[in-house]
Order: structure tokens, then sequence, then C-alpha cells
């Protein structure tokens, strides 16, 4: 065992454990050794994994939208101490403090998952040459994954290498898919909820290198991933981008266009309530109006001012 096996073998088996006790929920449904079946298994690791990860996606949103607000006020001190870098190293960090901001706390989901895709990899790759690595598979089950096919391709197959068509066709199909979808959620992030005052500057040109980079990093990369591997990155880009589209609709950073829209809906949900009022009923304004009740633009009938009789004068009763 290397080194980095040795490291990593705790993971192996937290990867392995799981995809096994999907497989087996899905194998009475599908079959032991169905394509399908693995894709799930692997499908479910992503739930899990990414379940554990919300906390941590939470935090990752603040910290994106903190940084986002404070902007300005990094410009205001670039402008009043960008001779000095010292000086402004000192001042960005105390308003870090002041503000309960990490700047590097946007990056903490995409590390702490690394491990787990040099895992799942290791695992896939154990499984292409029949080597077994977790303690939750044994060698029937990594036959059964090495073997496991979708659409003319094995699980454990890559477009590096493919000699067919069928592998590099599912390889490149899954490789853009991915890559849209991680384009998709970071241009999602920077038009929506994203201040106008934070599209420009250094903080603007970093979110602009992610934008176009991380997915051409993620095509070049993605032709030496195994199979099993791309559809747990695209699944895992599906979720945060379904996540994120969530956290903007209801949650959204102040002063951003997702705000707006935010308040806009807000607005329209209110007027509606207020128009479902006016319609004349019974107390609460619904239903339709009785006699005696509501009139027919639901205001309540004023009442009737009662006249009392009067009583005549002793001496005109008199003559009469």
């Amino acid at each position: 065992m290397s080194w980095y096996d040795a490291i990593l073998s705790p993971l192996y088996d937290i990867v392995s454990f799981i995809m096994r006790a999907f497989h087996a929920l899905f194998a009475p449904l599908l079959g032991p050794d169905s394509g399908w079946t693995w894709v799930l298994s692997i499908v479910g690791l992503v739930v899990v994994i990414r379940t554990l990860l919300i906390p941590l996606f939470v935090r990752q949103i603040r910290a994106s939208r903190n940084m986002a607000l404070l902007q300005p006020k990094i410009k205001e001190l670039q402008k009043k101490y960008g001779h000095d870098r010292e000086r402004m190293g000192q001042e960005l960090m105390k308003l870090y403090r002041e503000t309960g901001t990490n700047p590097f706390s946007s990056c903490m989901p995409i590390l702490l998952q690394s491990p787990i895709f040099i895992a799942l990899f290791r695992v896939l790759d154990g499984a292409a040459n029949g080597v077994v690595r977790g303690r939750g598979l044994n060698e029937e089950l990594v036959e059964s994954l090495r073997h496991a096919t979708i659409f003319g391709a094995q699980i454990s197959d890559r477009f590096i290498g493919a000699q067919t068509l069928n592998v590099q066709v599912v390889t490149v199909v899954l490789i853009v898919l991915m890559t849209v979808t991680t384009f998709t959620t970071q241009r999602q992030l920077m038009r929506k909820n994203m201040p106008p005052e934070a599209l420009t500057g250094p903080f603007a040109q970093q979110q602009k290198i992610i934008l176009y980079v991380f997915p051409l990093a993620f095509a070049v990369g993605g032709v030496s991933f195994p199979v099993g591997v791309l559809i747990y990155w695209f699944t895992s880009n599906v979720w945060t981008m379904g996540q994120q589209f969530w956290v903007i609709r209801r949650n959204p950073a102040p002063g951003t266009p997702a705000y707006e829209a935010y308040q806009r809906r807000k607005n329209r949900k209110a007027a509606r309530k207020g128009l479902a009022a006016v319609p004349g009923g019974a107390q609460n304004g619904s239903g339709p109006a009785v006699d005696g009740g509501t009139s027919k633009t639901g205001a309540a009938p004023k009442p009737v001012k009662r006249v009392q009789p009067q009583r005549l004068p002793r001496s005109k009763r008199k003559g009469r």
C-alpha cells in the first residue's frame, strides 16, 4: 500500500460503505450488476456528502455575500492606503474581524470535497484494475462495479485510453454537462446576488476568473476521470446549482438584482392578500353577501337612525 493510500484509507472506507449501502437498496429493483444501480449508488453518495456539507455551504454563501457587500469599503481602503501594502493588509484584516468575514470560507466546501473526489477516483480506478479499495467493497462487488455499464460505457472507463465510441460519447457528454453546470452556477451568483459595486475592482476580476477558468479546468481535467467520477461531479454541480438558486431566491443579499426581485415578489404577494379581502362576504371578507350583512361592495351597511315619536303639547291635545 502506498503512502497516499494509507492516508486516504479511512475515506476509501467511507466512500465504499456508502456506495455499498445504496447498492444494496437499489439492487433488488434494478439488478445487482446493473450500471444504473451503481450510478444511483454514486448519486446517493453525493446526497449524503452534500447533506453533511450544508452548514459549510451556508457559511460559504454568507462569506460570499459579505465579501460582495464589503467591496465599497475595501475600495475606500485601497484609495486611502494603496501606497502602503502593509497598512492596507492590516486594515483589511481589521475590517474582516469587525464584520465577521472570512475571505477563505467560500472555498471550504470545494476543499473539503476534494478528498472525496480523490477517494472515489481511487476506488473506481482500483475497480478498473480489479483492486479492492475500501472495506465496504469485496471482490464480488468490485467485479460488478468494474463491468457495470451505462449506454455502453463502463463506470470505470475514461476518455483517455477509450477504445470504443460509446465511452468517448458518454464521457464527452458528462464533461460538457459538468462544465455547463459549473459555469451556470457561478454566473447565476454574479448576475443575481452581487451588488453593482462588487462588479468592478479586484473582487470582480477574481469572480470572472472563477467564472471562466474553473469550467475550462474541469473540462480539461475531466478527460482523465472515470465515468463514475464524472457522474459524481455532475450530480454535485446540479445539487450546488439548485441549492444556490434556493438561497438566492429566499435570502438574497441586499442591493442586488435578486433582492429587488425578492421585494417585488413580496409586494405582489401582499397586494394579492389585500385584494382577496375586498370581495363581500362574511366577516372575513369572503363568500357571497347576505341580506342584513355586508353590501355588494364588501362594506357593512350604515345603521339606520331610529326616530322616536314626539308627544304633542297638552294644549294642542285638548284642542284636537
